[in-house]
C-alpha cells in the first residue's frame, strides 16, 4: 500500500477545519481536488472515512483513528524535510510546543532564549492554548510538549513537574481593596470581575471558589490576554485574578495594585505534558530537560 502524504495532509485539514471547503481554502486548492484526494485515500485504505449526504460530510470512527496516525506521519516527514533543508544552516530539528498564557508570560521567554542559544540548530514552534486544549493537542500528536496547569487530563498524556506560580488579585489604584496587602476571594466577590477567556483554568477556579463561598461571580467581561485584563482593570471596569509574575509586567506601566490572594488554591503547579517520555524525539528531549533543569527545588515535586 502506498499512501500519498499530500492526501494525508488534506485529510488532516478537513478534520481540523470540519468542512472540505474550509480545508481547500486553507491549503489553497480546489474543493473538488480535495474531494478526489479523500476518495483516493479511502480506496487505498479500503475503509470509509466520511459519510456523505446533502448536509455535508461526517467523519467516521476510522477517520478519528487515522487522524492521530496521520499527524504523526506528517510531523515525521516535516521533521525530515526541515532537517535536510536547513542542515547547512545548522537547524537539525524542530519541537512543537503548546503552552498556557501563564507559562508564556512568566517563564518561557527567558527559558526559550537560553535554550536556543545553546541549541541554535533546533527550531521551537510555540502556540498558546488553554490547559484542556493543550492536553488534547499533545495526546493527538498535534504537539510534542505542552505546558499547562496540573490536573486530570486522562491517561493518554504524562505530566512532569515544571514550575509553581501564585495567583493574585489585581485592582485599580483607587479601589477599596487597593491598600490591602492581602484579601480573601470573598472580599472581592461583591465587585465586578474582568475574567480571562472562557474555559481558562483561572476562570474555572474562580467560578468554583465563588460557588463554594455561596456568592455569585460578577463576571462583567472576558478578555484573551493579561495585558487586556490589566488595561480593563486600570480603566476601573472590574478587578481581576492573574499570576503574580504576569502582573509584575504591567504593574509599573498601569494604575493597578497587586493584592495577595489569601486562598490555598492561589498557589498552583504548572507541569510539562508529553505523550510519553519514550516517545520524545532527541530534540524534544533536549527541550524538556532544559525546561525542567531551571526549576527551583520546591518546584520539582510531583
Amino acid at each position: 500500500m502506498k499512501l500519498d502524504p499530500v492526501s494525508l495532509r488534506l485529510f488532516v485539514a478537513v478534520m481540523e477545519e470540519c468542512t472540505i471547503a474550509a480545508a481547500a481554502a486553507r491549503e489553497h486548492i480546489a474543493a473538488s481536488a480535495v474531494s478526489r484526494r479523500l476518495a483516493d485515500l479511502e480506496d487505498a485504505l479500503h475503509v470509509a472515512l466520511f459519510t456523505r449526504s446533502n448536509k455535508g460530510t461526517e467523519p467516521t470512527a476510522a477517520a478519528y483513528a487515522l487522524l492521530n496516525l496521520a499527524r504523526g506521519v506528517l510531523n515525521d516527514l516535516d521533521g525530515i524535510a526541515s532537517q535536510m533543508r536547513d542542515y547547512g544552516a545548522g537547524v537539525r530539528g524542530h519541537v512543537r510546543v503548546v503552552a498556557n498564557i501563564s507559562a508564556i508570560t512568566q517563564f518561557l521567554p527567558a527559558q526559550l532564549q537560553s535554550f536556543m542559544a545553546l541549541h541554535p540548530q533546533v527550531d521551537v514552534r510555540l502556540q498558546e492554548q488553554i490547559s484542556t486544549a493543550i492536553a488534547q493537542s499533545v495526546a493527538e500528536n498535534a504537539a510534542d510538549v505542552g505546558i499547562l496547569n496540573e490536573g486530570q487530563y486522562g491517561d493518554r498524556v504524562v505530566q512532569l513537574p515544571y514550575r509553581t506560580d501564585e495567583l493574585v488579585l489585581v485592582v485599580p489604584t483607587g479601589h477599596a481593596l487597593a491598600r490591602r496587602k492581602s484579601a480573601r476571594l470573598a472580599d472581592a466577590l461583591p465587585y465586578d470581575f474582568v475574567g480571562a477567556h472562557p474555559g481558562s483554568a483561572i476562570n474555572n477556579q474562580l467560578t468554583r471558589a465563588a460557588s463554594e463561598a455561596g456568592l455569585p461571580l460578577r463576571l462583567r467581561m472576558q478578555v484573551t490576554s493579561y495585558d487586556a485584563l490589566c488595561l480593563m482593570v486600570a480603566a476601573g471596569l472590574g478587578v481581576g485574578v492573574m499570576p503574580r509574575g504576569s502582573a509584575a509586567l504591567y504593574k509599573g506601566s498601569q494604575p493597578i495594585r497587586v493584592v495577595t490572594l489569601n486562598e490555598p488554591w492561589a498557589h498552583r503547579q504548572l507541569v510539562l505534558c508529553v505523550r510519553s517520555e519514550e516517545s520524545l524525539s532527541s530534540v524534544a528531549r533536549l527541550l524538556v530537560d532544559h525546561l525542567r533543569a531551571g526549576a527551583a527545588p520546591e518546584d520539582n515535586r510531583v
